[in-house]
């Protein structure tokens, strides 16, 4: 039976990996190898994850865990050119864009495995981020190239990329969404918190760009401030970010800013229970840009750029840089009822996950077997 490696590594990539990897065990034609990096490593970064969303657990760990960039990339390219070896995978499954998604993709490249970038072609067009060059780098070299929406292939098509290489899929990451919303709205997280559906806003800030320059995160933290004078505002606070704000001596002042409620991470249920019966979501995360879209929850993203244009454009997204007067200008038109409305995109319907392993049995020419004639 032909296998198929799947890698993850941090939190998006498990959303990716769960819808697929279940399509593949269900229809029954393939074989498959979960390898978990460690590049989040921590319970609530990674391990309830996996719990949430039904995976199984890893069949490989590697523990790479935090370091730099090049760091980062160069132990898990190490550690992976054992497991290839030992596992000899007839197919790489990677998704994404973490350093994880790159290690991988030059490891089995190098290595003449076939390779699968699952959320391919996306690109904000700014190469300080190094998601984008991860992405620029995945999609050059890969075989097959699994895109979320039309402007993510014609992004590749404009890079010179065979056509034959690219198939639109759609998003991946909606499959879980869709899969575990009623469960996620069974919990009593909003009641646990003391709020009500639509009375409250949700934070979340990671991005180096955003977190690590002072001024820029001093700055939307004041806009912060002012959306929670307004309505209660919950803040899963990542570790990068909280060790950030420890740094700064900024933790006494935020747990005194009324109505701003800073809490450790949560599980994928957890906070989808949040997210999806929130006023308005502030952020600069990719995932939750195209969550928000189908949630139909305004979202305010806190960066210059995105890579998920289609958010914008059809969905409920609105990109508004990082300028506290800017965002609390925007906060304050949702809050007073003009919230941009959106629509769905194509093909986020659910069903992602098995197209793919669809299309993953077709490119290993794994056939079901012939049904026996009734006797």
């Amino acid at each position: 039976m032909k296998k198929v490696l799947h890698i993850v590594g941090a939190r998006p990539n498990f959303m990716k990996v769960a819808p697929i990897h279940r399509a593949i065990r269900e229809r029954g034609l393939l074989a498959q190898t979960l390898v978990h990096t460690g590049q989040h490593y921590d319970v609530k970064m990674s391990d309830v994850f996996f719990t949430d969303l039904g995976m199984p657990a890893p069949d490989v760990h590697l523990g790479i865990g935090s370091g730099s960039h090049t760091e980062q990339t160069a132990r898990v390219m190490l550690e992976l050119e054992k497991v290839f070896t030992q596992e000899k995978p007839d197919l790489v499954s990677v998704v994404g864009d973490v350093n994880s998604t790159l290690a991988g993709t030059l490891v089995a490249v190098k290595m003449g495995i076939k390779l699968a970038h699952v959320e391919a072609g996306l690109r904000s067009g700014d190469l300080t981020m190094p998601e984008e060059i991860n992405r620029l780098l995945v999609d050059r070299i890969s075989d097959l190239l699994l895109t979320p929406s039309a402007d993510a292939d014609a992004n590749l098509l404009r890079e010179g990329i065979a056509p034959e290489r690219i198939r639109m899929v759609g998003n991946v990451m909606i499959d879980s969404l869709l899969s575990a919303r009623d469960q996620a709205l069974r919990l009593s997280t909003l009641k646990d918190m003391g709020f009500t559906p639509r009375g409250y806003a949700v934070c979340t800030l990671h991005r180096a760009s955003n977190v690590d320059d002072e001024g820029t995160l001093r700055g939307l933290l004041s806009a912060l401030g002012h959306v929670a004078s307004r309505l209660p505002v919950v803040f899963p606070v990542h570790p990068r970010t909280r060790k950030r704000i420890a740094d700064l001596g900024l933790g006494p002042t935020l747990d005194r800013t009324p109505g701003l409620r800073l809490v450790d991470p949560l599980g994928y249920l957890e906070f989808l229970a949040l997210t999806s019966q929130a006023r308005l979501v502030f952020t600069d995360s990719g995932g939750l840009q195209e969550e928000t879209t189908v949630l139909g929850i305004p979202c305010l993203t806190v960066r210059e750029n995105t890579e998920r244009p289609i958010t914008v454009d059809v969905g409920t997204n609105l990109v508004v840089g990082t300028h506290p007067a800017h965002i609390q200008r925007e906060a304050d038109r949702i809050l007073d009822g003009h919230e941009k409305k959106g629509r769905v995109p194509d093909r986020w319907d659910g069903r992602t996950g098995e197209r793919i392993a669809q299309l993953y049995e077709e490119t290993l020419g794994a056939v079901a077997p012939p049904r026996r004639a009734a006797v």
